[in-house]
């Protein structure tokens, strides 16, 4: 068996580190992607049902649906940017 020198367990500190910045910009996009399809989802249901309601207004409908897609968007940016900033900054 392999001693534990101060650079074996540096070595392997490393390792850890770099398996933690993993994880986390894993975790960071993981659960920072399920408000954004949530939202979206519920913003194109209703978006239909409203065409369904009002053919007439399906111009208008469908520009305020993808206004508010981008904005339900946003969070799953921050999430994808915290991410990298895990992975390469810190």
């Amino acid at each position: 068996m392999e001693q534990l020198t101060p650079e074996v367990v540096s070595e392997l500190a490393k390792a850890i580190a770099v398996a933690g910045k993993a994880i986390g910009a894993g975790l960071a996009m993981g659960i920072g992607a399920i408000g954004p399809g949530v939202g979206e989802g519920n913003v194109g249901a209703h978006a239909m049902d409203a065409i369904a309601r009002q053919p007439e207004l399906t111009n208008v409908i469908t520009t305020r649906m993808i206004l508010a897609d981008a904005i339900a968007e946003t969070t799953g940016i921050y999430s994808l940017v915290i991410a990298f900033l895990i992975l390469f900054a810190l």
